[in-house]
């Protein structure tokens, strides 16, 4: 079978993709973003989220057909630009020092994203059961739960910057 998708903006295409593969195989093997983690392969570490339609997904969990015609962000979308410029929620996770063995982080950037995305002021609950899928075996998540408060902080007064301009230009 061959699926169409969108992965980070682009379309893609994946030949000779069995009825049982998943997602997360066709991102890694079929498309060359090895980003996203194949640890548990039973959606319950959360290394392997990707965004499909917005939405945080285990990608193990997703047969690859289920993406067709679909769009698929992984960790590797989250860069801006071809020069590979970090993200502010990667950037959060590097200054923080969130990332030890770095196994858990890709579907702790793309969980982190969606979750500012759609709450740009999470309090400590929301980060917490926002990551709730994600484990990490290296941390006391205490890292990652402070570079999540500093990307929300960061994002937060990249947008009063321009509003505070917009205002001006007015």
């Amino acid at each position: 079978m061959r699926v169409h998708l969108t992965v980070n903006g682009r379309p893609q295409q994946a030949d000779d993709v069995w009825e049982g593969e998943s997602l997360l195989y066709v991102l890694r093997e079929r498309l060359g973003l090895p980003g996203s983690k194949n640890a548990c392969e039973q959606g319950e570490c959360g290394s392997c989220t990707v965004r499909l339609d917005g939405v945080p997904v285990c990608s193990c969990l997703v047969a690859a057909g289920q993406a067709e015609g679909r769009e698929v962000v992984t960790v590797e979308g989250l860069a801006d630009g071809a020069g590979g410029t970090v993200s502010p929620v990667q950037q959060a996770f590097i200054d923080t020092g969130a990332v030890q063995c770095g196994f858990c982080t890709p579907g702790l950037l793309v969980q982190t994203d969606a979750l500012l995305e759609g709450n740009p002021s999470p309090s400590d609950q929301d980060i917490r059961e926002a990551l709730s899928g994600n484990l990490c075996r290296c941390t006391g998540y205490e890292k990652i739960l402070d570079a999540v408060r500093l990307a929300a902080a960061r994002q937060g007064q990249g947008r009063q910057g321009r509003q505070g301009r917009q205002e001006e230009a007015v």
